[in-house]
């Protein structure tokens, strides 16, 4: 049944994206509620109505047919600048609908409202490392499985497969991944002895380990991964893996924000960043090889989604939060003119950037090599 449901990449992104969109919007929908504000709809996905429904708060919940994204939409939030003027402009606010308006409520209830959906994300993410730890566990001892061989490397050449077990190497028992990454990193060019077992049968194989330059030594390279399913996993209790989760998501955020500066700061590439093809590609492979992965890719995602909505450009929630803190500075909103020139800028920083990611997926998916054969 999960195979049915998952093998496809586009239902695994799909899943992945719906889920998350969710529970962003949902940050942003509870904290309006705690506020006072009427929601009107609470959307997943852009455009047709597929199917939905109206709750006792009148609130529209639907789910429509792009589902590559979603969205909240509150009373007296009708324009780009929320500046509260009623959508048929006929009449000024009543103080009951002010009541229930977004525009009216109060600078702090405003930003916490906005703030919400990113934090939603980052909650999410902890919750799922969390439940990761707890259920699959962390690898605690890899042995000396072969997960993934490099194509062209060492171990190919040697014949080593994925599933492999290295039982021993040079007549020495290996009882880890560490004791084989070593022995290897120490006979560089040596030819060496392997018993492996692969399919319950051991085997006889003859390791070269490749040599190569690190600093003032020469190290060998075997060219494989470790197996992931020939690990040892220890489970943790739920107040540590809740812990745990929102150490690994205060971790991974303050690596990707590292990993931008570089890329800003021109330390980087600009051909590691990915679009919506693959991340579908991505969730397709993580769909294929277990939940638990997908779970672990989702979580990830959750991070990326949380801090790029912070990110201070008009359009995002970053950017509303930039908004407000001028209103704080200044004692009033800017201009809607301002803030509408500004939430057009933001329009074009993101759709450029999604036009470039997406040319990164085509290019790094050969795409265009293979829309080239089709016409040679």
């Amino acid at each position: 049944m999960y195979d049915l449901l998952f093998a496809n990449p586009i239902v695994s992104f799909i899943f992945a994206l719906s889920v998350l969109v969710f529970f962003h919007e949902l940050g942003h929908y509870w904290v309006a509620r705690r506020n006072g504000v009427k929601v009107e709809v609470f959307s997943i996905g852009f455009g047709p109505e597929l199917f939905g429904w109206n709750d006792k708060a009148e609130t529209r919940w639907k789910v429509c047919a792009m589902p590559f994204g979603g969205y909240v939409k509150m009373f007296g939030d009708s324009d780009a600048a929320s500046s509260g003027v009623n959508e048929d402009e006929t009449r000024p606010f009543t103080e009951q609908e002010k009541a229930v308006s977004f525009h009216y409520k109060s600078l702090g209830a405003r930003a916490a409202i906005v703030a919400a959906g990113p934090i939603a994300n980052f909650i999410l993410a902890a919750i799922l490392f969390a439940l990761l730890y707890m259920a699959v566990g962390v690898p605690e001892k890899f042995h000396a499985g072969i997960g993934e061989v490099v194509s062209g490397s060492a171990a190919e050449e040697a014949g080593l497969q994925k599933g492999d077990l290295v039982v021993s190497l040079a007549g020495k028992k290996l009882d880890s991944f560490d004791d084989l990454r070593t022995m290897i990193m120490e006979n560089p060019s040596t030819q060496l002895g392997a018993i492996v077992l692969r399919d319950g049968k051991e085997l006889s194989l003859t390791i070269t380990p490749k040599a190569k330059e690190s600093g003032d030594k020469t190290i060998g390279l075997l060219g494989v991964r470790p197996d992931p399913d020939q690990a040892e996993y220890i489970r943790y209790n739920p107040a540590t893996a809740v812990w745990m989760g929102v150490e690994r998501t205060y971790t991974m955020s303050a690596e990707i924000l590292s990993h931008l500066g570089t890329l800003i700061s021109g330390g980087g590439s600009m051909k590691d960043l990915g679009g919506p093809l693959r991340i579908a590609q991505v969730s397709g492979d993580a769909a294929k090889s277990g939940f638990d992965n997908l779970i672990y890719l989702m979580a990830v995602l959750s991070v990326n989604l949380g801090l790029i909505n912070l990110f201070p450009i008009p359009m995002l929630d970053g950017g509303h939060l930039v908004f407000y803190a001028f209103e704080a500075i200044r004692g009033k909103p800017l201009s809607e003119k301002a803030q509408e020139y500004g939430f057009r800028l933001g329009l074009t920083l993101v759709l450029g950037l999604m036009v470039f990611a997406t040319w990164n997926d085509l290019v790094q998916l050969k795409v265009f090599d293979f829309i080239k054969q089709l016409f040679t």
